[in-house]
């Protein structure tokens, strides 16, 4: 492996990569990267799994977010195991299993940050890759966009690290930092585990689908899996699901029409919403989860008539990591 993707500065170190090196490469390949050196409040750690993210292909295809700055190394479900720690770090030792999911940085001192929200930071977050170093907590060079976790190792404010139980099997741990996250923070949000337990339905039985299923049965939620094909029934029943919607059978959609207090919408090709919102009970609420670029469009007179939402919502804070 010889290929440097960029020179090394004096408060940096290089490390073993994955990524794509230009717009005309194809396929990710071995490169070497520069990683800022760990300070005071850092934490370095070596890569042990890494999840792989429907994101993390997109950015490399240029399918979203816009066209890329490279070289692009992405990833950001990532478990490993904490090799140095700076003098004022306190959460986690050298030794212990950590994780990082898809930011690493934020202000730390908007509203919406001291509350727990750092995802929604009033002045952007840093994400894990392909991200301005904006608020100085990404060692390294601060004209650079952020690398991803694709790499034998990371460098991460302690602050944005998940210190992991060591009863957790490792090679499940990253996909919580994504599609868990993502799942748990609107059901969290929305209701699903308080007292009173709710009708659950979630659209899609993918990655980030089967994982919503799982936490609002873990929950103690009445959980409708919603899919376009019939034959994900089986499936969605085995992740815990108790009932099940076709999404394309009119007699399948009127069957449930009326009963579900929130749906989770995981799918994140352009669709028809209006299906979805028929299930919707009074004061019902459909939360978008899969990232959309296409304008969408519905009708909004079914929202009026029982005070129907539509919301978005974006992974989660560290408060619910």
């Amino acid at each position: 492996m010889e290929k440097t993707a960029l020179p090394i500065g004096d408060n940096e170190h290089k490390v073993a990569a994955w990524g794509i090196t230009g717009p005309d490469s194809k396929k990710h390949e071995p490169i070497w990267i520069p990683r800022g050196n760990p300070g005071d409040e850092h934490v370095q750690f070596e890569l042990l799994f890494s999840g792989i993210c429907h994101s993390d292909l997109s950015i490399a295809g240029m399918q979203m977010f816009g066209a890329p700055k490279f070289p692009a190394v992405t990833g950001h479900e990532l478990f490993g195991r904490v090799t140095v720690v700076g003098s004022k770090v306190s959460k986690v030792k050298v030794g212990d299993f950590v994780a990082v999911g898809c930011m690493v940085d934020s202000c730390l001192s908007c509203s919406q940050c001291t509350a727990g929200d750092e995802q929604y930071c009033l002045k952007g977050n840093t994400n894990t890759y392909q991200s301005q170093r904006k608020h100085g907590r990404v060692p390294g060079n601060q004209e650079l966009t952020t690398f991803g976790g694709y790499s034998a190792e990371n460098v991460v404010h302690e602050h944005f690290v998940v210190k992991v139980p060591e009863t957790i099997p490792q090679e499940v741990v990253g996909p919580i930092m994504c599609a868990g996250i993502t799942l748990y923070d609107p059901l969290k949000h929305w209701g699903a585990l308080g007292e009173k337990k709710i009708n659950v339905g979630i659209v899609g039985v993918g990655g980030l689908g089967t994982m919503g299923i799982k936490l609002a049965k873990a929950m103690g939620n009445n959980v409708v899996a919603i899919s376009t094909s019939a034959s994900k029934e089986e499936v969605a029943k085995t992740k815990g699901a108790t009932g099940f919607v076709c999404s394309k059978s009119e007699e399948s959609i009127k069957a449930h029409a009326g009963t579900l207090d929130l749906i989770l919408n995981t799918v994140s090709n352009h669709h028809d919403l209006s299906p979805y919102m028929q299930l919707l009970a009074k004061n019902g609420t459909i939360v978008q989860l899969g990232i959309i670029t296409e304008k969408m469009t519905f009708n909004q007179v079914p929202l009026f008539a029982n005070r129907h939402s539509i919301a978005g919502s974006m992974i989660g804070g560290l408060k619910n990591s």
